[in-house]
Order: structure tokens, then C-alpha cells, then sequence
């Protein structure tokens, strides 16, 4: 279940979700710190390895999770109790991404250091096999792509995506995706062959259909029609998909017929569920955005610091308006704003089944 179906307006609005989401990644960067003042003080800690080839110019940090397994405090109104992230930091360098202050927890930058210096815990999925295991485990849902990509570059180096979705069907533990990448293409029948197993989603963040300004604010991603083509592939299998139309950028993304081109396009594709989250800059991702803007579009920081004179957020009545124009333009298409499930009842995997091979190890590839 993603966090589309659960959702809805009465328990938590996506603005809202975003900040509890960037508090859970702060809470969880300080706690990986705790005695240690940064997650890697030597080279004991935390084995470097040097991107070569496709992977040129990024830095990969090899670690070792204690868990693997998050649980949402209860008191955050998070739609999920659980979230996976086998990364941290990320490739895609979107310029407004919450989770960047992650990395200053970990003794790093929050720019060019969160796009190309990339924390993979290489343990991920022996972790999750020993922690599904645990006799307290009760099956709940678990959410990825709640701080950074699980699709990202290093996934193709590192498989610790593809190792979690096979380990999650195995035991027939329901899951969701969040991503914007069309690498989720690469796991599409093993995703096709989970959903007849438990309930599998998947939505993709795609906050315009405008190459120019992809290409300005999302440098490290996917063109954004490929992700809509990518939803088509993934329905066409049977894989409920929806989308996150977020977030919208002031000057930039927010005309009304740009938004409801995202949203007919998706909808033609067989988005389940289509929502719109307007621009919010915390803490000190507002200074990342506001330098890059200053740099890249001078002509819009005069807007952009009118639409955030209040701080983080931007008028109610903007952000309204972005929400409204998403939602109405997804209900004429007949979007409904939730996912579908095969009719098939879903049954829990045998103890035997959910127990992995003794000795089995992780294999980076």
C-alpha cells in the first residue's frame, strides 16, 4: 500500500506527510550517529569504493546496519509504521529534495556530497531476511522511497532493491515503492510475480512533463515522460501504480495547464491515484534552494521568496490551489484516488518459506 491509498483528507494531508518525513530521516541520521559523532570516523567503519565507468565521478560508503527495518513513531500520523532505506544520499541531486540534511548528520555536505557520495548498507537484505524472521514480526506494510530513491544509480551496482522485493514476496509481506526511476522497469516481472503474492504498489514522482525544467531541478533523473511510460509498462502487467504530482515548483511547474498535463497523461497510463504537493523548504534545504535559484533562475528568486516569506511553507491558499487542480483534473480523467488490488485473497507464506537458507549471503554485483 502506498501512501496514496492510505491517505485521505481527513487523516493527513501530502504537505504534511513530507515534513513528518523529514523529521523521521533527521531522527534516524542522528540516531545512526549516537557515540560515534558521524556514522564513519575511520575506514574501519565505513569501506570506500571509487564509481568507475557509468558510476565515474560517485563514492560509494560501504556500511553495516544494525536494523534495516524502521518503525514509524506512532505519534506521526505516517499512513505506514514501516519504511525501508537501503541508501542514503542520492544520485538524482533533485535541488529541493528534504532529505539532504541527512547527510550533514553524517558528518557530510548536503549538496554535491548528498548527490555523489552515496551510503549503501551493503547488509540490507540479510538484514531484513533476519529481522522478518523475528517471532514479534507481525507483517505490517513497509514503505520504500521514504527518504532517498531505491532506484537510484547505485541500484544498478548494488541490487540491495531487488534483493529486499524478492526477500519482502518471499514472505509474502506487503510493501510499496516510491521512486522516479525507470529502473523499477528492470524488477517488473518479479514485482508482477510479488503482487500475486501480497499487495504491492508503486508510485512515481513525477512534478512535470516539462523537459527544460526537469532537466534544471532533477538533473539525475529519468526525462519525466519515461516515468510516465514506465507507470504504463508496470499497469499493463497488473502492478497498481499511482502518482505523486510533487512538488510543484513556483514559476516553474505550477501554470494550471502544466499540472493537468502530468495529470491526463498519467491517468492515460493507468495511474490509480494522482495527487499534488506544492514546494516546502525546511531547515537548511531552504539555503540549498534558494543558492541554487539565485544561480540558475534569478528571475523567479523575487517570487519564491514573496511565496515563502512566512518560512517553510507557502500560502494556504496557493497550496490549495495546486491540490485542487490536481485533484480535479485526476477526478475528470476518473482517477479515484485509490489502488486496486487482485480480488485473490492473500495469505501468509509458510514459517518454513519465510525462513531464508542457512549461510546465505548478500552478493554486490
Amino acid at each position: 500500500m502506498t501512501w496514496s491509498f492510505l491517505w485521505t483528507p481527513d487523516r493527513l494531508n501530502y504537505e504534511h506527510m513530507f515534513v513528518i518525513l523529514t523529521r523521521m530521516a533527521l531522527r534516524w541520521a542522528r540516531a545512526e550517529t549516537e557515540g560515534g559523532g558521524t556514522l564513519f570516523p575511520d575506514e574501519r567503519v565505513a569501506e570506500r569504493h571509487v564509481g568507475k565507468g557509468a558510476y565515474a565521478g560517485m563514492e560509494f560508503l560501504h556500511v553495516n546496519a544494525r536494523t534495516i527495518i524502521n518503525t514509524v513513531p506512532p505519534e506521526s500520523q505516517m499512513p505506514f509504521r514501516h519504511t525501508i532505506n537501503p541508501y542514503r544520499g542520492c544520485s538524482h541531486a533533485c535541488v529541493y529534495c528534504f532529505a539532504r540534511p541527512t547527510h550533514d548528520y553524517l558528518g557530510l555536505g548536503i549538496g554535491s556530497d548528498f548527490e555523489r557520495k552515496i551510503v549503501v548498507k551493503v547488509n540490507a537484505v540479510e538484514r531484513l531476511r533476519a529481522e522478518l524472521r523475528v517471532p514479534k514480526w507481525g507483517g505490517d506494510t513497509i514503505a520504500m522511497g521514504t527518504n532517498t530513491d531505491p532506484y537510484q544509480h547505485a541500484e544498478g551496482k548494488y541490487h540491495l532493491t531487488r534483493g529486499i522485493v524478492e526477500t519482502l514476496s518471499r514472505a509474502r509481506n506487503p510493501f510499496s515503492i516510491l521512486t522516479k526511476s525507470t529502473l523499477v522497469l528492470r524488477d517488473a516481472a518479479l514485482l508482477a510475480a510479488a503482487s500475486e503474492r501480497t499487495e504491492v504498489s508503486v508510485s512515481f514522482s513525477v512534478g512535470t512533463l516539462d523537459r527544460s525544467v526537469w532537466s534544471l531541478t532533477e538533473p539525475g533523473t529519468p526525462p519525466p515522460d519515461r516515468r510516465v511510460e514506465a507507470l504504463r509498462r508496470l499497469t499493463a502487467m497488473g502492478i497498481s501504480c499511482g502518482v505523486l504530482v510533487a512538488p510543484v515548483l513556483p514559476g516553474l511547474s505550477d501554470a494550471e495547464d502544466q499540472l493537468r498535463e502530468v495529470v491526463e497523461a498519467c491517468a492515460d497510463a493507468g495511474a490509480v491515484s494522482i495527487h499534488g504537493v506544492a514546494l516546502h523548504l525546511r531547515g537548511t534545504v531552504r539555503a540549498h534552494y534558494f543558492d541554487w535559484l539565485a544561480g540558475a533562475r534569478p528571475d523567479l528568486v523575487r517570487l519564491h521568496r514573496g511565496r515563502f516569506q512566512r518560512g517553510a511553507y507557502q500560502e494556504d491558499a496557493e497550496r490549495e490551489r495546486v491540490e485542487g487542480i490536481v485533484r480535479a483534473a485526476a477526478l475528470r480523467c476518473g482517477v479515484t484516488g485509490r489502488h486496486r488490488y487482485r480480488d485473490e485473497p492473500k495469505v501468509p507464506a509458510p514459517a518454513a518459506e519465510r525462513m531464508p537458507e542457512a549461510g546465505q549471503q548478500l552478493r554486490l554485483l
